[in-house]
């Protein structure tokens, strides 16, 4: 197989979100327009600027064995149990080799994560000063290496294609999931298990980006804290978890009868070459990977029914997004209904473009647009339709596509498209 324009399709999701363990109950409380997001409990907590987060609604250490959960970062930890869902619900019975349906030289594994194995360092740099030497983990370097949820979640089920981990800040889990893509069109890989991770709920992380002014200090009201859209709106929350897909040739999944959930049409990348946090403001960066998408792909603006918006709640960033929409799409913006899960799960950084994928691909395979909460006064410069109030159906006739936007600092941009099938 190495002829290349393979068409991909999605075979199975997974994740562990705010709003639930899995796929299913992050997808009903995402349609039921249910936050996620709460006071931080934590003694550390109790002095901060910012006292709110979207925390992790069923704990890893519940769902894997103790002796595997202490070598693993959380956000491998999270990548591990999301992958697993997915894995199982695209039909493996087991890792490939075991699995006759799957060859392992074939099978690749892109899992993201915007910083890593942060939490593990900060925690083992007390240790070692608190209690010296001898008490520092010896897993500390697989725990804190970026590349370790992928590489985890390879040996998880026997990669040998390629194991990877793009690193573009909160756009890194969709970019991981547009590698994967490449990786099966050209012809690298029949399967690749893909998406984003993120654990980054500890002081540091959340007082560096409080001092940026980029988070919400809305702590008396947290779960009406995130408003993307809305004219009150004043920065993130931050959340955690990942969202994991399963990737397969077309041919592949038909040989093995698998269900297919939706179409991966493909990619559109680029940056913004303006700052390295603040975006575009006249979204041109942003415009240029729409633009990109649509010339690397069969995609017609007419056939875009949804679209999941990254809309983190700034200022900036929710009206630049909205202004490169119009400029590449233009009246038919009119019809795509856009929704901003991120004021039900925070932002989960470089996880938000894998628990944004399976949202997305859920969307189409239920034909469901989930709302956009908080959303009392839309901005003025939100010239847009923007799904609220309650989750709306999407056409149920022909073919329509989804889009995920993720976009991250330093100014990178990536756009996925999905299509019903």
């Amino acid at each position: 197989m190495n002829s290349t324009n393979h068409t991909v399709v999605v075979t199975g999701v997974g994740a562990t979100t705010p709003l639930g363990g899995d796929a299913s109950s992050t997808w009903e409380g995402l349609i039921a327009g249910r936050s996620g997001i709460g006071h931080l409990e934590q003694d550390w907590a109790a002095e901060l600027p910012v006292r709110i987060a979207a925390s992790i609604a069923v704990d890893p250490g519940t769902v894997l064995p103790r002796p595997q959960a202490r070598k693993l970062d959380r956000s491998a930890q999270f990548a591990l149990i999301a992958a697993r869902e997915a894995w199982a619900d695209a039909g493996f019975t087991g890792k490939a080799g075991e699995d006759p349906s799957v060859d392992p030289d074939r099978l690749g594994a892109v899992v993201a994560s915007g910083i890593g194995g942060v939490t593990t360092l900060l925690d083992q740099y007390d240790v070692l000063r608190e209690k010296g030497v001898r008490k520092v983990s010896p897993h500390t370097v697989p725990m804190l290496m970026p590349n370790g949820p992928a590489a985890n979640v390879g040996l998880e089920v026997g990669a040998r294609a390629g194991v990877h981990t793009p690193v573009s800040a909160c756009a890194s889990g969709a970019e991981a999931i547009g590698y994967a893509i490449e990786m099966i069109r050209s012809g690298r890989a029949d399967v690749v298990v893909a998406g984003g991770t993120e654990a980054s709920i500890h002081p540091l992380p959340i007082v560096a980006f409080g001092n940026m002014m980029a988070m919400s200090k809305n702590n008396d009201d947290p779960q009406g804290a995130s408003r993307p859209f809305d004219v009150s709106r004043n920065g993130f929350v931050m959340g955690e978890g990942s969202g994991v897909i399963v990737l397969e040739s077309a041919e592949h999944a038909a040989a093995r009868g698998a269900r297919v959930y939706a179409e991966a049409v493909g990619q559109g990348i680029s940056a913004d070459s303006h700052h390295i946090t603040q975006p575009e403001p006249s979204g041109n960066g942003i415009a240029h990977a729409l633009q990109n998408l649509l010339e690397s792909t069969d995609l017609k603006p007419a056939e875009v029914a949804h679209i999941n918006a990254h809309a983190t709640s700034t200022p900036q960033g929710d009206v630049a997004e909205i202004k490169a929409l119009r400029k590449i799409f233009g009246d038919d913006v009119d019809h795509m209904a856009i929704s901003a899960t991120k004021s039900m799960t925070g932002h989960l950084l470089g996880g938000t473009g894998g628990v944004e994928t399976v949202a997305s691909v859920l969307a189409l395979h239920h034909r469901l647009a989930p709302p956009t909460i908080n959303l009392d006064e839309l901005d003025p410069e939100v010239d847009a339709d923007v799904v609220r109030g309650e989750a709306r159906p999407l056409p149920g006739e022909g073919p329509i596509v989804a889009l995920n936007d993720s976009f991250g600092f330093g100014g990178h941009n990536v756009v996925l498209a999905f299509r019903t099938v």
